[in-house]
């Protein structure tokens, strides 16, 4: 037992929709449960540098997290939050400079001690180019955007985290636990090399020391506790030995934590408070590897956005760890137990491995490519064991007699952001722009392009823009102008697969139905919207290709207007559009009315997302063929689905 009982780890939610002043709302009832830090959600316009009344931010406005235009909006989201006392985690990336910018602002107004400031902004870019699609920028301006955050974080704010290196995203995406260690520590790298030369050498170890992570444990428990434990011992390897930093406190593993969402199930979706629960005990039980800061998803996520009390139930999961059992009296447990040491070794062996594969490619920037391609094959392989059954999942291929859930109300068991949300919030970003000072707005512009284009820290002009009035998508805007904007890979090439195994059948019947049409069958894959969640699309269209049908796609965020043009260029015999954001229905129903207008009405559509029942309807009434939820992870279903959908539909308009 230790001497003193160890303070618990921050206790988190991630949360925001809809307004700044309904997600202040959230927060100020979420710390008077208890809640100890606060984690927040910004919805993708925002996360993509677009203002709420851009066309891309059609459908998408407060749907996945709080929409922040200007300063109004984040003065509104932390008001009556003393921002000295708090720690906020900022899961933001592309726009994390200008985010803290006006994090910094605000705080500034409340008469805060800026430099006491504690918290993080996510600020890793490189995992959005593999895994989550938020980005902005090309590699390289992006990891210059890093380096100023960092650096002037830490000459300003030294007790913030100018980066949270995340792997969590790259196991969502499929890593196994040897990729997520690689690629998560190669990031840090390829940071932290960029920063060197910024800094003083003896001022370096204590930048070193603010870099922190952000992981996902899944529900193999035993393997992801082993997995923090060897994230431990390879940073602290990495940071003496390649970095030379002698002081044992900045090389400290730093990191937060939500575990899995990707495990969490439609079905049976009360199963999901176990899956929660025995995901968090990897990254508490292990006091040498414990989170500094947990947060947990809700039991119905799978279904859509969970209520407020839903995230309650995940928080008191936290308190009653932390406060009831006696885990934080006692020293580390798994100390000297030999399957835990072989099993933290193995997986340190196999990350150095592909650590010197990445630094022989030239380091994660140079080896995006190679990265999201493995991560793509790791999620195929990890689909097949769960559709082959080899990977067990209950209430999906195992055990699935079940009961009606009685925790799944009238309200469908999740949260709906009322749609007129969006209009609300337009107006108040227009009511913004007509009472600011245009020129002290277009001055700050002016002064933020000519820093960005001098190579100047892009911090101190990014104030400058938030106190005088700049809206998040003119911030972006000089961004894209400058660096200019760009085009992750996919992952998923159009060359035909020799993966047949178990295929045969399906390859028939597209070779069948290819002679009928006289050419071969082409699967149009498209992801509408700013949602850059495409796991899903990328393994629709990787099972695809197996399967022999000829591959258009062209990765995230394009608008319903280049997708029908892209099923008229490639003459496509059946489109499948995947949202996750809740967006899906005026997408949708705008891409099905662009199909009519250019006489493409013929080609089937099917449709794959978290999708409520009562939208499932919708969808169809405007001709949507088919509607995939998560809980149909047959892939070869689906595939004999397109093929029905060709030889039935598209055939009798060829």
């Amino acid at each position: 037992m230790t001497a003193h009982k160890d303070r618990p780890w921050l206790i988190r939610t991630y949360a925001g929709h809809s307004t700044a002043a309904a997600s202040n709302a959230l927060y100020r009832g979420n710390l008077a449960k208890g809640q100890t830090g606060l984690s927040v959600a910004f919805d993708l316009p925002t996360q993509t540098g677009y203002d709420s009344d851009h066309d891309l931010a059609r459908g998408e406005v407060g749907k996945v997290g709080v929409p922040v235009a200007h300063l109004g909006d984040m003065r509104a989201l932390f008001d009556q939050i003393p921002l000295d006392q708090m720690n906020t985690s900022m899961t933001i990336n592309a726009t994390a400079p200008w985010l803290l910018a006006l994090y910094i602002a605000v705080a500034e107004e409340q008469g805060a001690d800026i430099t006491a400031l504690q918290g993080t902004v996510q600020n890793d870019l490189i995992k959005e180019y593999l895994s989550r699609g938020t980005y902005i920028c090309p590699p390289a301006p992006s990891l210059k955007m890093i380096a100023d955050v960092a650096e002037y974080c830490y000459a300003n704010i030294p007790k913030w985290n100018p980066m949270n290196v995340c792997s969590y995203h790259l196991q969502e995406a499929g890593a196994t636990p040897e990729q997520e260690l690689a690629f998560a520590l190669a990031t840090a790298t390829a940071v932290l090399d960029a920063l060197r030369p910024r800094v003083a050498a003896e001022d370096f170890p204590a930048l070193v020391g603010r870099i922190s992570f952000f992981v996902n444990a899944g529900i193999r428990f035993v393997t992801e506790m082993c997995k923090m434990r060897a994230f431990v011992d390879l940073w602290d390897e990495i940071c003496a030995t390649r970095y030379g930093v002698e002081d044992p406190k900045y090389r400290r593993f730093r990191y937060g934590v939500q575990v899995n969402s990707l495990g969490l199930t439609e079905q049976q979706p009360e199963n999901n408070v176990y899956r929660i629960l025995i995901e968090m005990l990897a990254v508490t039980l292990s006091k040498n590897a414990r989170a500094r800061a947990v947060q947990l998803p809700a039991w119905n996520e799978a279904l859509g956005l969970p209520r407020p009390w839903d995230q309650q139930w995940s928080m008191r999961m936290q308190q009653i760890l932390a406060f009831e059992t006696d885990l934080l009296e006692y020293g580390d447990l798994f100390d000297g137990n030999p399957v835990v040491s072989a099993r933290v070794e193995a997986l340190k062996e196999g990350a150095r491995a592909e650590l010197s594969n990445l630094d022989s490619m030239g380091g994660a920037i140079a080896a995006i490519d190679y990265m999201k391609g493995r991560l793509v094959e790791s999620n195929a392989d990890r689909l097949n064991g769960i559709e082959s059954g080899e990977t067990m999942v209950v209430g999906v291929n195992k055990f699935t007699t079940t009961e009606p859930s009685p925790l799944m109300g009238s309200d469908g068991g999740i949260m709906v952001v009322d749609p007129a949300t969006e209009a609300d919030q337009i107006a108040r970003l227009n009511g913004w722009r007509a009472e600011r000072d245009a020129e002290a707005v277009d001055a700050a512009l002016a002064g933020l392009k000519k820093a960005a284009q001098n190579g100047e820290n892009i911090m101190p002009p990014s104030i400058v823009a938030a106190k005088a009035g700049v809206t998040t998508g003119e911030w972006a805007g000089v961004m894209r102008a400058v660096f200019g904007e760009y085009r992750g890979p996919t992952g998923v090439s159009r060359s035909r697969s020799n993966k047949t195994d178990g295929l045969e059948d399906i390859r028939e019947a597209v070779d069948a139905v290819s002679d009928k049409l006289g050419r071969r069958l082409t699967f149009l894959v498209g992801k509408p919207g700013l949602d850059g969640h495409s796991n899903g699309a990328e393994q629709i269209a990787f099972r695809a290709r197996d399967c022999g049908m000829d591959i258009a796609y062209e990765g995230i965020r394009l608008t319903p207007q280049e997708i029908v043009a892209a099923a008229r260029k490639d003459g496509a015999h059946v489109i499948g559009l995947s949202i996750l954001s809740g967006s899906h229905v005026p997408l949708i129903e705008d891409v099905m009315d662009r199909l009519r207008a250019e006489d493409l009405s013929h080609i089937p559509v099917i449709v794959g997302g978290i999708i409520p029942d009562d939208d499932v309807a919708k969808l169809q009434s405007f001709g949507v063929a088919k509607v995939y939820t998560p809980k149909d992870f047959e892939l070869n279903r689906i595939m004999m689905d397109i093929v029905y959908l060709v030889n039935t539909l598209s055939l009798a308009a060829e």
